[in-house]
């Protein structure tokens, strides 16, 4: 794809404005989830939902969404995930209860799924391997570590000052903008769709199975469990007949097979439970134990997203970051575990959530080169994108279990500190297990 150096930056700002948007998204909902709980009556596994819509819909159809890209088209399915990321945007900003509210983040997922491969796909295409390629995917970092930091403040100050549906209004001018500048800023590549499909069977039972041990995981009983499971297994099946069949399965079963792509994406799914869990309680023990705002909240939450931002950083220049980072990460949530109903900031949230900050970022580097080590380049694409896949997924599920562990305990306090401890077992065990394979690194 020949593109003049001046359009391809315009194009560049362009694409990653809409991976902006989607980490933004995943961020900013955290600390207005009180006021949401507080305005629509959810309990904390109602308020569950409206992170795991998001969460589910994104992370099972992003193989999917890559998928479209290579059929349709890079610049037709970023416009489409746009108009679908907008369209639910503003449905979750205008929603009169919680069932709208969580259908309207389902869509958002989808729109975000589309559109994601398809942004770093035209990236790919505009900048040929080599120094450009790096600095341009250097951008693509940067601006979606930025994304989830600015997520953090953005979302208290936006619900301080006009309320928790602010928080999705938001993206609505932007990603608005973004759609009608791609005609201009994107090159075009209006061929006719390529030959092969959608996986559709692929596509539904993993959708639909993910959706039945969420449910059950966060209290829905073994029934929902069993039912997912099930189709799990069927998916499983299907992919393996589809890909004897030389055709192209949602996730090629073969691929997990490959080097160290099978235990990577073991130890993303847990750090992806513990990701998103954390991101979760905290800013609900902040408002409803400490009694913040969620001004406060957000600006107390900074020293962790930045530290979350730097870490990778140096686990760029580091060896062998991954097994400190996961007992870091587990030191810091024991350290939160012991969070009292009178805890201070500089005494009892700063320390803990900078050695949260700080594993999480460790941890990640390591283990999205372990997801793709060793994978041919002609599966490189396959293989990263079924390492975010994993990483929403664990969270997703994670959510549900550290929501169903906190139920368990008494009120005020005492649920929010099972939730922290549990999490820093699954740290200990992500650990553990990647000292067992002796991927220290």
């Amino acid at each position: 794809m020949l593109v003049p150096v001046r359009a391809r930056g315009a194009s560049l700002a362009l694409l990653a404005s809409s991976q902006f948007l989607v980490v933004l998204n995943t961020s900013i909902v955290n600390v207005a989830l009180p006021a949401v709980g507080d305005d629509l009556g959810l309990s904390a596994a109602g308020l569950s939902w409206v992170v795991n819509a998001y969460l589910i819909a994104f992370g099972a159809l992003l193989p999917a969404g890559g998928r479209i890209a290579d059929l349709y088209g890079g610049r037709r399915a970023l416009s489409a995930g746009l108009a679908l990321f907008t369209a639910g945007s503003a449905g979750a900003a205008l929603s009169p209860g919680a069932g709208m509210l969580i259908a309207a983040r389902a869509v958002q997922g989808v729109g975000a799924a589309v559109l994601s491969p398809a942004a770093l796909a035209i990236l790919l295409a505009l900048y040929p391997a080599g120094a450009a390629r790096g600095r341009a995917l250097g951008v693509w970092g940067s601006v979606s570590a930025a994304g989830g930091a600015a997520g953090v403040l953005l979302g208290g100050l936006l619900t301080d000052a006009l309320g928790w549906w602010s928080v999705f209004a938001v993206g609505v001018p932007v990603a608005a903008f973004v759609l009608a500048a791609v005609p201009r800023l994107v090159p075009g590549d209006d061929g006719p769709p390529r030959g092969g499909g959608l996986d559709l069977p692929g596509t539904l039972s993993v959708t639909l199975g993910l959706l039945g041990i969420a449910y059950g995981l966060g209290g829905g009983g073994w029934a929902p469990i069993a039912a997912g499971v099930a189709l799990l297994g069927v998916f499983a099946l299907w992919e393996r007949r589809v890909e004897r069949q030389a055709a192209a399965p949602l996730i090629p079963p073969s691929l997990l097979r490959t080097a160290d792509v099978g235990i990577g994406n073991v130890l993303m799914l847990l750090l992806g439970m513990v990701w998103v869990g954390t991101f979760f309680f905290l800013p609900l023990y902040q408002q409803r134990v400490l009694g913040y705002s969620p001004l406060e909240a957000g600006l107390t939450q900074l020293p962790l997203a930045l530290t979350l931002v730097l870490a990778p950083l140096a686990a760029g220049r580091l060896r062998r970051t991954l097994v400190p980072g996961l007992l870091t990460l587990a030191a810091g949530l024991a350290w939160l575990a012991r969070a009292p109903e009178d805890g201070t900031f500089l005494v009892d949230l700063l320390g803990p959530t900078v050695l949260v900050g700080a594993g999480l970022g460790l941890a990640f580097v390591p283990l999205t080169a372990l997801g793709v080590a060793g994978v041919p380049g002609e599966r490189a694409g396959a293989a990263s994108g079924l390492i975010t896949t994993t990483r929403q997924v664990g969270g997703a599920l994670g959510l549900a279990v550290l929501t169903s562990v906190a139920g368990l305990a008494p009120g005020g306090v005492t649920g929010y500190r099972h939730a922290f401890l549990a999490a820093a077992a699954i740290s200990l065990i992500a650990a553990s297990a990647a000292l067992m394979k002796g991927r220290i690194r």
